[in-house]
């Protein structure tokens, strides 16, 4: 008898599909989805995110005494991996000699010297490095008895709706469990609490992989004296900052950006102090997009497959009904037609958990062929232009930047809608396109090549036409799609497909709607540092215009007195001035100088009116929140939100 694999034991076999691919991605992903799951927590109850992400590093030593084991000597060098023979250390040696002879004379000519790269024999493939990673939130928290199965079981929901959601394979923590089972042994911590609760839920536990259920160690309420609300999760892996430092850091800033309601506080922790890290990325705003909403499957969007689970979970008990009820515009009038089309064996009163393989193909057929209304995006939370700009500026400080948000779109029966935002210049930001990509709200680190958003921002978008140096201005260039299904390629779900053109079409005219704002700013720009280099280049020649000038005035001057030459009244009684020294060359610098002053004022001005800029510098501003719970209105802008309080 052949017994089937369980959920985790597939997900175990094939962790590479969810991303745990090798000891520095797992850190990553284990990092990604507790941040993740935490925001969805916070976000569920309306509450402004506060999440604490901890990395502890763990040396061998201390994790050998956590479970148990005493360290021993070596007995047989040869059988380790990063044993080395004494001709193969001699021959090693010479060559860090002669890295370090051609290094010494490269630094004595000035020239730039590489740093030796450290020897593969230096550290053995057994040299793990253990991390225990934890997650604090304040969230909704989750109810006492239901915390086994949540983290202890894989794929344990028999929900068929959609929704847009963050998480890639819906296994949150339960993934960075069975690596922590397969890598270190020890369990999982869960403490948590929810709100009005005088008790704290804390629970150690494992998965039992072969036969994917909770194996729990220990489950009790504790007081939960401070009253707080939230989760806190803590789980020891094997991992590998050295080599995944970057992306982690990297996937904390880009999701700064796309959330900048929340507060992240990052740590890593080790024994050697100048390897520690601490950052915090502030909340730059109160205003948070729309929890996302459960819809209904569109016709066109099913198959066989999804029909039948559908026609097994609903509670409809005839045709009519199922149509009506489990997919989104189908109305009564509708439902009769297409009952109508199906053929004489099909009524609207048969029961539809009589329906034959058969009947179940036919009515595919017919979802395929027939033209439905597009779904709704009302069911969509995009981040909302002003979110994603405050992002941007939060975190890149760009010299300009330009947003857009485009309306709800379709491809194959399933609403998304693309967010971007373009900016020019800005901190650590390099020379050239540099490319931030989101799906459903969370950043997407890898595979960036074939990215549709890549592809278009390289090879579709012709910067030049809107005064955008592609190779020598630092560019940013923002991309956020949201959908019930995002159209991921690849078994690690890292990129989003160039061959589907109405995701394609959408997220180029995104990108040139933020190009055509940006050159409109850029030429104003161009025109204002024109207006500068005209007022620098007369002011330049003034010292010596009024020199000449002064020269000119003095000889007609002397022809006036001596009655050589005779001028009107109003020019000779410039020229007595002059005589007299009542005009001199340092009157006429000052009066050519304020004249200068004056056109520069006058176009200055100009240029001002017609950008809707007031004559005052200004900056910008965070007005922090009132205090107190109360009712209000929002009123959205691409640059603003107005809160009214009732």
């Amino acid at each position: 008898m052949v017994c089937a694999e369980s959920p985790a034991e597939f997900f175990a076999e094939n962790k590479n599909i969810a991303g745990f691919d090798n000891p520095g991605k797992c850190l990553y992903t284990t990092v990604r989805e507790l941040v993740e799951n935490a925001l969805d927590s916070a976000e569920a109850i309306s509450e402004l995110p506060v999440i604490e992400i901890t990395l502890e590093e763990i040396v061998k030593s201390k994790f050998n005494s956590m479970i148990g084991l005493v360290d021993r000597e070596r007995v047989d060098e040869a059988l380790y991996d990063d044993y080395e023979t004494a001709k193969a250390r001699e021959k090693r040696l010479a060559k860090e000699a002669r890295a370090q002879e051609i290094q010494a004379k490269n630094a004595a000519l000035g020239k730039k010297v590489k740093e030796h790269a450290v020897s593969k024999s230096s550290k053995g493939r057994g040299e793990a490095s253990f991390y225990r990673v934890t997650c604090r939130d304040n969230g909704r928290g989750m109810p006492h008895d239901d915390i086994p199965n949540m983290f202890g079981r894989v794929l344990s929901g028999t929900k068929y709706g959609l929704k847009q959601t963050r998480g890639k394979f819906g296994l949150g923590a339960k993934m960075a469990l069975i690596w922590s089972k397969m890598s270190t042994g020890l369990p999982i911590e869960i403490s948590s609490s929810m709100r009005g609760q005088n008790y704290l839920s804390f629970c150690r536990l494992d998965i039992d992989i072969h036969r994917n259920i909770p194996h729990i160690h220990l489950h009790e309420k504790r007081d939960n004296k401070d009253k707080w609300h939230g989760a806190e999760i803590q789980v020891v892996i094997e991992g590998n900052w050295t080599t995944y430092r970057s992306k982690i850091l990297h996937y904390m800033r880009q999701m700064a950006v796309i959330t900048p309601y929340a507060q992240f506080l990052f740590k890593f922790v080790s024994d050697a102090p100048d390897k520690n890290v601490s950052i915090k990325f502030a909340r730059r705003t109160d205003v948070m997009p729309p929890v996302p909403v459960e819809t209904k499957h569109h016709p066109s969007s099913v198959d066989i497959l999804l029909i039948k689970r559908l026609i097994a979970e609903t509670s409809k008990q005839n045709l009519m009904q199922f149509l009506q009820h489990e997919f989104v515009n189908i109305g009564k009038p509708l439902a009769e037609r297409l009952i109508g089309e199906m053929g004489p064996e099909f009524s609207p009163k048969m029961a539809v958990k009589s329906l034959t393989d058969q009947q179940i193909v036919r009515i595919h057929q017919l979802f395929r062929q027939a033209k439905f209304d597009d779904p709704s995006g009302d069911c969509l939370s995009p981040a909302g232009e002003y979110n994603l700009r405050l992002g941007i500026i939060k975190e890149l400080h760009p010299d300009m930047v330009a947003t857009y948000s485009g309306s709800a779109q379709v491809f194959e029966g399933h609403p998304f809608i693309v967010e971007a935002g373009v900016s020019v210049g800005g901190k650590d930001v390099k020379q050239g396109l540099n490319i931030f990509r989101f799906a459903n709200r969370i950043p997407l680190l890898f595979e960036q090549g074939g990215d549709v958003v890549t592809r278009t921002a390289l090879k579709r978008i012709s910067w030049n036409n809107y005064k955008i140096n592609q190779t020598q201005d630092k560019i940013g260039v923002f991309v956020s799609i949201v959908s019930t299904k995002i159209p991921f390629k690849g078994t690690g779900k890292e990129y989003i497909g160039d061959d589907i053109s109405e995701i394609a079409s959408a997220v180029k005219s995104a990108i040139q709607q933020c190009c055509i704002q940006l050159k409109s700013k850029i030429v104003k720009k161009m025109q204002a540092r024109e207006q500068q280099e005209r007022k620098r280049n007369l002011s330049k020649y003034i010292p010596d215009a009024s020199n000449a000038v002064y020269d000119v005035l003095q000889e007609m001057a002397k022809s006036h007195a001596s009655k050589k030459k005779r001028y009107e009244e109003g020019d000779a009684d410039i020229l007595r001035k002059v005589s007299d020294h009542l005009i001199t060359k340092e009157t006429l610098y000052e009066k050519l100088t304020q004249h200068v002053e004056k056109v520069d004022y006058e176009m200055a001005l100009e240029y001002a009116t017609q950008t809707g800029v007031r004559e005052e510098p200004r900056e910008d501003i965070y007005l922090q929140s009132l205090d107190g719970k109360g009712n209000f209105f929002d009123f959205h802008s691409p640059i603003f939100v107005f809160r009214l309080f009732l």
